[in-house]
């Protein structure tokens, strides 16, 4: 069992407090939210945020809210920032369930062993013993759709040859399957809000021509603090093969939230749909 490592801090620790916040930041309930009895017929793609809920929360709830009415995913693979270097240039656990305060979380053993042999990718549990990224995500999943089991895994690699070589491999493994593919990732970082928001910009514009090459090369030629390059840099080349369309669902700054404008991080929802998911 991976049990949480951030309840209590990042969002609220109990069953009763963490279900009223998630109640909170979608304005709704389930029911209201999910097509009933809808399963998701292709792959969906989103950009998530992953702060604390109090921050990036009504952002990730927007893009969850989105991609809900899809229907049920099978899976959800969940590319997480790796913010502890441990492990390689992507990297998974084991297969043991993942716990929050809602419950557990089931991984799907078969499509993690699959991406598991996908090129560039190692084993390492040390990588998501204290890592937030994944984590964050799975109470969203729970409150939507209970039971839905996932596929974790953090990315460290900037590198497109590889991120390019994996994203062909993971497309194989997803290709006309209801698989949700989660890049979990908060844009720049401790910047003045006005600046955060242009560079940020400038990274959504190349995010949103699925240009993964033009997205690489502005976050180095700006230095845009993106946590999480790797991860939707793997989520722009699949979904570029897949044929899905992005479309910029939300974004904000945490000096939004806080009033406090002079060092601010931003946070972006971006989905990633076909033409027949009903997205």
């Amino acid at each position: 069992m991976r049990y949480p490592a951030v309840a209590g801090t990042f969002y609220p620790g109990t069953r009763e407090t963490l279900a009223e916040e998630l109640r909170r930041l979608f304005e709704t309930v389930p029911d209201e939210l999910v097509p009933q009895g809808k399963p998701l017929s292709e792959p969906l793609g989103f950009i998530l945020p992953h702060a604390g809920y109090l921050y990036s929360g009504t952002v990730a709830a927007a893009g969850y809210r989105a991609a809900a009415q899809g229907g049920k995913p099978d899976a959800a693979i969940i590319f997480g920032t790796n913010h502890t270097g441990y492990g390689g240039e992507i990297t998974v656990p084991g297969p043991e369930p993942w716990l929050t305060p809602l419950g557990e979380v089931p991984v799907e053993v078969e499509l993690l062993r699959a991406v598991a042999e996908l090129p560039g990718v190692v084993r390492e549990e040390r990588a998501f013993m204290r890592e937030h990224s994944v984590e964050v995500q799975l109470p969203f999943i729970q409150y939507l759709f209970n039971g839905v089991p996932i596929v974790p895994a953090v990315v460290l690699t900037h590198d497109a040859r590889l991120i390019r070589e994996f994203a062909t491999g993971l497309v194989d493994l997803v290709k006309g399957k209801g698989i949700w593919i989660i890049a979990s990732s908060d844009f720049s970082h401790y910047e003045p809000h006005e600046t955060a928001v242009e560079k940020d910009r400038a990274a959504l514009e190349r995010i949103l021509e699925l240009d993964l090459e033009g997205f690489l090369h502005v976050v180095r030629e700006r230095d845009i603090s993106i946590c999480g390059v790797g991860a939707i840099g793997i989520l722009v080349a699949a979904a570029q093969a897949l044929g899905l369309e992005p479309v910029l669902i939300s974004y904000r700054t945490s000096g939004e939230v806080s009033g406090y404008t002079a060092e601010v991080v931003g946070y972006a929802a971006v989905l990633f749909r076909g033409t027949g998911c009903g997205a």
